[in-house]
């Protein structure tokens, strides 16, 4: 039975991980996004986002107690100065972890562990869904287009058609 066995030992000893996810966090706070095991970024965000939670209080004890867990003092400072203030009306969820797929050499299940605030790709994606139009409201727009008289334009300077307008004939 597996009664109160929680932690995924990642097959070392407990010095030997609690090393390894020291330096994978700060690897995490400096770089932004890390690529890593799934079993690996599962244990990394059990571990990183206390920390994440503790930065959001910049007093000195709570530098300290960072600190003696990451034992880097660069890491430190970027996660109070910059990752605090980003992330600083977020309640949870700090680090998003993406499946990509399976290594080569041992078929190992592989992925990116990032923090949130700092994938410019996915808070684009989530302006775009916001303000990107209906199917309704498009044939809606182009019916509007072609119904509108086109102006006469001399033959010397003829425009090349659009894909678009090659799809309508």
């Amino acid at each position: 039975m597996r009664h109160n066995k929680k932690i995924n030992h990642l097959g070392r000893t407990n010095t030997h991980r609690d090393a390894m996810l020291s330096n994978m966090a700060s690897s995490l706070i400096k770089h932004k996004r890390i690529f890593t095991t799934t079993a690996k970024a599962k244990a990394l965000r059990k571990f990183v986002e206390p920390l994440i939670t503790k930065s959001k209080d910049d007093t000195t004890h709570s530098r300290r107690m960072v600190f003696s867990t990451l034992q880097d003092k660069y890491a430190v400072t970027e996660l109070f100065k910059e990752v605090a203030q980003k992330i600083g009306d977020r309640p949870g969820g700090y680090t998003r972890i993406i499946k990509t797929g399976n290594r080569l050499g041992d078929n190992a299940a592989m992925c990116f562990i990032e923090l949130v605030d700092y994938n410019e790709n996915m808070l684009k994606e989530n302006v775009a869904k916001k303000t990107s139009k209906t199917r309704r409201s498009r044939k809606k727009a182009t019916a509007a287009t072609e119904a509108a008289p086109v102006a006469e334009v001399p033959a010397t300077e003829a425009p090349e058609a659009t894909s678009e307008e090659k799809v309508a004939e």
